[in-house]
């Protein structure tokens, strides 16, 4: 079972989950008239954050998960390996391939620097000031997607995605984040040229749009939301 919180980033996990072909459910809870998440949420996880999911498998107790990273990371190294690079040669210690290391990087930095800049400037997004955006926001921005344009442009052997010519886990975690970014920044093609096809190419994965299909069956509409 998925369990997600309307209009949250817990859309990402959906579309994980289309992506490994799991069969799942979906179950909605409805955010309060203050905004946060229902009490009732806390019936899968004590702390009753989104996403959560409880897992079900054949002969074993059920079990929850929260917290994107580590809901990403169990669900690929038992259903999604492919989606994992290799490492480095077996018995060299502290030697890893490049595709490793940045998968290992980017899984830590969607939830960790990125998200951390969203969670600052979204309550700044609501009662927005030229003043603000001008100190802050877009200096802020600018410096991660510069970053993240000069990643893509020194992709390993030339791929597309963030950790080479594979898509891995790291980028369905970091898809999310950078639709955030782009529709608040507004950044262009011709600033950002491999960021904006980066993303057309994660939004045109089937699995994508499967996922879009399920939300907007259930909500009625889909965007990401933070």
């Amino acid at each position: 079972m998925s369990c997600r919180l309307e209009s949250s980033r817990a859309q990402r996990l959906l579309v994980l989950l289309e992506e490994l072909n799991l069969k799942y459910e979906v179950k909605t809870y409805k955010r309060n008239k203050d905004g946060l998440a229902p009490e009732s949420l806390k019936n899968i996880h004590p702390l009753g954050k989104s996403p959560a999911v409880e897992i079900e498998l054949p002969g074993q107790t059920p079990f929850a998960l929260a917290e994107s990273g580590a809901i990403f990371e169990y669900l690929c190294k038992h259903f999604g390996e492919h989606l994992i690079p290799a490492g480095g040669a077996d018995g060299e210690k502290g030697i890893e391939s490049e595709e490793f290391m940045r998968n290992q990087y980017f899984m830590h930095y969607a939830e960790g620097s990125l998200m951390s800049l969203l969670a600052i400037a979204a309550p700044i997004m609501r009662m927005i000031t030229s003043k603000i955006d001008d100190a802050f926001l877009n200096p802020n921005f600018a410096t991660h997607f510069e970053f993240l344009e000069g990643q893509l442009k020194t992709s390993p052997h030339g791929g597309f995605y963030l950790c080479g010519k594979d898509v891995t886990e790291a980028d369905f975690l970091m898809m999310f984040p950078i639709q955030i970014g782009k529709s608040w920044a507004a950044w262009t093609p011709v600033k950002f040229p491999k960021l904006c096809g980066y993303l057309n190419l994660m939004e045109g994965r089937e699995s994508y749009k499967a996922a879009e299909r399920k939300v907007i069956e259930i909500e009625g509409s889909f965007k990401p939301v933070f």
